[in-house]
């Protein structure tokens, strides 16, 4: 009887150490079946060191030949181009106009992130009971997880400052997996997020016109 009871205490001893700690199973390990959930194998933190590359490259000049002819931007509609593209990621440069926005969405099975290279970009996220503003400057980064409903718009022209076709807003977009599909959204009268449509698409950050 003795010894039954030292071996239940001692097991009481063991599963209150692993309380303690806050997990019987080391980090690495948790870390790793989170990772396996997610469908791909890059994190936001390769697609941010992606998006900062892919705009380090565009202002060195090594995507001129893929820039709209004659140095001038659209000034009507959002304008993109594929960078970089694979089975895993695709890269897209974007250039931003004023009062189109993408609409609420997210990147379905895709995640995403972006740096911005110049002018200023405002972010509407949908936080789960409100949307919230946050503004995007040259060199800001952001990256967005699976289930991320936002909308993105060049912020106004006091805070975007002089734009124009010589002065566009840009910013490097990543997605991984390459992005496939986008839901789109609504905030009902009660305060809640409805969706409206899904629809099958390669063009990032809404269909562009």
């Amino acid at each position: 009887m003795r010894s039954s009871v030292l071996s239940l205490s001692s097991a009481t001893r063991t599963e209150s150490s692993a309380t303690r700690t806050g997990s019987a199973l080391p980090p690495e390990i948790t870390e790793r079946a989170t990772a396996s959930a997610l469908p791909t194998r890059l994190r936001p933190a390769d697609l941010l060191r992606l998006t900062d590359e892919g705009a380090e490259d565009v202002l060195a000049g090594r995507y001129d030949h893929l820039l709209p002819g004659n140095g001038l931007w659209p000034t009507e509609n959002r304008w993109a181009v594929r960078l970089l593209a694979d089975d895993e990621v695709d890269v897209w440069l974007i250039s931003w106009v004023a009062d189109k926005s993408t609409e609420l969405h997210d990147h379905a099975g895709s995640l995403g992130a972006l740096t911005v290279l110049s002018g200023t970009l405002s972010e509407f996220r949908w936080n789960g009971t409100e949307l919230r503003r946050r503004t995007l400057s040259a060199g800001d980064q952001a990256a967005f997880p699976l289930g991320w409903v936002h909308d993105v718009v060049r912020a106004d022209d006091v805070e975007a400052g002089d734009v124009g076709p010589l002065n566009p807003t840009l910013s490097v977009h990543a997605y991984s997996p390459p992005l496939s599909a986008m839901s789109y959204y609504e905030v009902t009268g009660h305060g809640t997020l409805r969706r409206t449509r899904t629809v099958l698409t390669d063009q990032p950050e809404g269909e562009l016109e």
